[in-house]
């Protein structure tokens, strides 16, 4: 009876290192999807806070034209900003809103800074004119 030699084959572990490269990428593919994720989420907060500013804004806009008139009385501009100023209601984070009138001009101002950002990024604005015959 003849044995035949055994050859040892050089492929041996070759699996594994497919698994090993397989793997790694997969998690750089779950790395980028996680932080395309996050960024979207970033913008989407971004978007509703200006839309909340415009909408700040638009509110006090339609008294003026209510009133026929862009100077309102203190009560009412200092209850407007005390509300946008109101993140927890329907205001906006660290906000400061004013109003400048000029003659038959009004100028409405809605400056805000995210939550996460710090004190030294500069503030997000929404700036709206209304001017009345």
């Amino acid at each position: 009876m003849t044995t035949l030699p055994v050859r040892r084959s050089s492929h041996r572990g070759f699996s594994l290192i497919e698994v090993m490269v397989s793997t790694v990428l997969v998690l750089v593919g779950l790395l980028g999807v996680v932080t395309l994720q996050t960024r979207a989420v970033q913008l989407s907060v971004s978007a509703e806070d200006q839309l909340r500013a415009s909408l700040l804004a638009n509110e006090l806009a339609a008294q003026m034209w209510t009133a026929r008139t862009v100077s309102l009385p203190t009560t009412v501009t200092d209850a407007w900003a005390t509300r946008a100023a109101d993140a927890a209601g329907a205001g906006l984070p660290n906000a400061l809103a004013t109003v400048t009138v000029a003659g038959n001009t009004a100028r409405i101002t809605v400056a805000w800074r995210p939550v996460n950002a710090p004190a030294s990024q500069a503030r997000h604005r929404f700036v709206t004119d209304v001017t009345l015959p």
